[in-house]
């Protein structure tokens, strides 16, 4: 056993097991001199000790002795004579690491064109990269024994989603952009989030590369409260005025019970509204129009109250 693991501490390299781990920190803080260390390609070995990086090894194999590498003369452990270096050595996978999952609730949100408030979602995947493994390190990894990539991936989704409130619910806003129909700016609103994030993210080392099957969904009850104002709306420009609109609604609605229930129900709904029941007028049957301007007038009158023409 004595011989395996002196065989370990001067072979050091990530073992196949981490590869996928965006930082893999070596077990071992009491490093041989002279120990060689394998960098693959995708990856760099960060040196740290104190709250600080004190140096780095880009990909290739390096022989750990500080007359080659001026920086681990820091790491020199004087209580060994010199033998060992005392350090936390870590890989960081500087690869992109595609397809991550992004989504979950955004906030409610105030619609610029009803000044309805609309409960927000968003989904989508995105790509990461580590752009700076000191910093990544030293702000986010710290001293950690283990930072797994889901804990990593957790605190990016985290971060995205503040992106999001801050700067593209802001814009919402600002630029009056309706709920309904907001897919068409999927592709703005994914610029801003990138480039929100790289503020962020930046001080960790870290950056968004890409975002794909971005996705910003409403909740079923208000999306459907959105499309009945827009109806609504387009229904009182048609009809020429809110009562007219009101009253097409009604008669819709009788309509709609006498088709249902048939009967006695709906002849006494439609009998009231024609006023042979309980003495009350329905709003279609209580006006006509004035043949020569158009306005409406109550039925029983003989001129029109706007223009006087006769009514006939």
């Amino acid at each position: 056993m004595g011989f395996l693991s002196d065989l370990r501490r001067e072979f050091i390299a990530r073992p196949d097991a981490y590869k996928s781990e965006i930082v893999f920190k070596w077990p071992d803080t009491n490093i041989r001199r002279r120990s060689q260390v394998t960098v693959e390609q995708d990856e760099v070995a960060v040196f740290f000790r104190d709250g600080t990086v004190r140096g780095t090894l880009q990909p290739g194999v390096s022989t750990l002795d500080s007359s080659e590498i001026p920086f681990l003369g820091d790491l020199v452990d004087s209580v060994t004579g010199g033998n060992y270096f005392k350090t936390e050595l870590y890989f960081v996978s500087t690869r992109e690491f595609p397809n991550l999952p992004f989504g979950g609730m955004v906030d409610n949100v105030i619609d610029p064109e009803t000044q309805l408030a609309v409960g927000l979602r968003v989904y989508g995947d995105y790509s990461l990269k580590v752009a700076a493994p000191d910093m990544l390190i030293v702000n986010l990894v710290g001293t950690r024994d283990l930072l797994s990539n889901d804990q990593i991936t957790d605190w990016m989704r985290d971060q995205l989603l503040k992106v999001f409130r801050q700067a593209v619910v802001s814009h919402i806003g600002a630029r009056s952009w309706p709920i309904l129909g907001i897919a068409a700016r999927n592709a703005e609103i994914e610029q801003e989030v990138i480039e929100g994030a790289s503020s962020v993210l930046g001080t960790y080392g870290l950056k968004v590369g890409r975002m794909g099957n971005f996705v910003i969904s409403i909740k079923p009850d208000d999306e459907e409260a959105l499309k009945k104002y827009r109806r609504d709306v387009q229904y009182t420009k048609l009809a020429g005025s809110f009562q007219a609109a009101a009253a097409g609604e009604a008669v819709e609605g009788i309509g709609e019970g006498a088709a249902k229930g048939g009967g006695s129900g709906a002849a006494a709904v439609i009998g009231a509204g024609l006023g042979l029941g309980a003495g009350m007028v329905a709003p279609v049957a209580a006006q006509r129009a004035c043949p020569t301007c158009g306005a409406m007038n109550a039925a029983a009158s003989k001129f029109c109250s706007n223009c006087g023409h006769a009514l006939s």
